[in-house]
């Protein structure tokens, strides 16, 4: 087996892989726009980018993603040092929400009653 037979294969994989990384992290987003931007913006460079053939053009794309994936790594964990409301189009009630998820507490700013 040839290095460029072993890099086509592998190829394909690591792709695989960085998208599904990209779209979970972009889940743990506290902020809905910020999820969806995130998941939106992934599925349409992955599509972007989905005829190219040259492994060399790829293999940069995947360096390229794999940076945007630190970054985001990054903002989420910043993201969730704040509570926000809940928003409508999220579903569930508003107010307080006691974390099914685990990871998410929003809690309504009721004012100064």
């Amino acid at each position: 087996m040839s290095v460029v037979s072993a890099l086509k294969g592998d190829l394909p994989q690591q792709a695989r892989s960085l998208y599904r990384q990209l779209l979970r992290t972009g889940d743990k987003f506290q902020a809905y726009n910020f999820r969806e931007y995130a998941k939106r913006r992934t599925r349409d460079a992955f599509r972007e980018s989905k005829a190219v053939e040259d492994p060399r053009q790829i293999q940069d794309l995947i360096q390229k993603g794999l940076k945007e994936l630190q970054v985001m790594k990054r903002q989420t964990i910043v993201s969730q040092f704040y509570q926000i409301d809940r928003l409508v189009v999220e579903g569930g009630r508003s107010g307080k929400q006691k974390g099914s998820e685990g990871d998410r507490s929003r809690q309504k700013d009721t004012g100064w009653d």
